[in-house]
């Protein structure tokens, strides 16, 4: 049992997946589509000429990878990355969703358990502490850079 890449049409590797898993194949184990990898499917599966087969019957899949993989080759796909991650105290954000989106501010407070962000408004006459989720910032201004 091994791990292949597909190549896709760009853009269609959720398609893709969804197509092999909808097959129901007993050789075909599972099937990681990641959004930091673009154009390919990981699937695992007994061997390689299952995949082949169901292959030719899925539209926008364009070929295999040559070889197989091992699972120490795509555990970093596995484990989701913290949304602060890469944010630090007094970087300068724009807050993109929420109550406050499109306002500028600095970072206060990092709460990495939480995946949370406290910030300071930078257009607010008195400074109020305002606590968003990671997700809801992008980073403008970064001190570290």
């Amino acid at each position: 049992m091994g791990i292949y890449a597909v190549k896709t049409t760009a853009s269609q590797e959720r398609t893709v997946a969804d197509m092999i898993v909808n097959r129901e194949e007993e050789e075909i184990h599972a099937v990681l589509a990641p959004d930091s990898l673009t154009s390919y499917v990981m699937v695992e599966a007994d061997d390689d000429a299952v995949i082949r087969r169901v292959l030719e019957e899925i539209p926008h899949a364009r070929s295999m990878v040559p070889g197989m993989s091992s699972i120490s080759e795509v555990e970093h796909f596995l484990s989701p990355t913290p949304d602060v991650e890469g944010i630090a105290e007094g970087d300068i954000v724009e807050l993109i969703a929420g109550p406050f989106k499109g306002e500028k501010a600095q970072v206060q407070r990092i709460d990495e358990g939480k995946d949370q962000v406290t910030v300071e408004l930078y257009e607010a006459t008195v400074p109020i502490p305002v606590t968003v989720r990671g997700d809801q910032i992008r980073v403008l201004d970064s001190e570290e850079r």
